[in-house]
């Protein structure tokens, strides 16, 4: 996948000036879950449970904020984006300014955005809704590797 066919298979963009830049297109965190409950992997399939989870809360620094932030403590995370992806493959990676804050999620090539598992490090992370967290770069596969 090119540049311009990344741009034309991205739904969803907040702010295209913003968002798209000659590197990929950032994108954004439109919900945090926190993992309540175990889910469950087995061999075969049969038994492939989900694990339970819940959104995580956020909270306004002053009454009249459009947005709220997620303060979140060390740990591991399930973060959803507010784009999609309609074709791919793509390189899925986190953006700069997050791995600056101590925290990550995989390096992955996707064909569409799932959720994303976000460690955060013991000093936590202030994530406000909407920020950019990842950045979204063409991907072609190569053969014979």
């Amino acid at each position: 996948m090119t540049a311009p066919d990344l741009r034309t298979a991205v739904d969803g963009l907040l702010h295209e000036e913003t968002q798209i830049h000659e590197d990929g297109i950032d994108l954004t965190a439109g919900a945090v879950y926190v993992v309540d409950d175990a889910g469950r992997i087995d061999f075969g399939g049969g038994e492939l449970e989900p694990a339970r989870t819940r959104p995580h809360e956020t909270r306004t620094r002053r009454p009249d904020d459009d947005y709220g932030w997620w303060h979140l403590d060390g740990g591991q995370y399930l973060i959803e984006y507010n784009e999609s992806l309609t074709a791919g493959p793509a390189l899925l990676q986190t953006r700069e300014a997050v791995l600056e804050r101590g925290a990550s999620h995989p390096t992955r090539v996707v064909t569409s955005l799932p959720r994303m598992p976000l460690s955060v490090s013991d000093g936590g992370l202030y994530l406000k809704e909407n920020a950019r967290v990842s950045t979204l770069r063409p991907h072609s596969a190569q053969s014979g590797r």
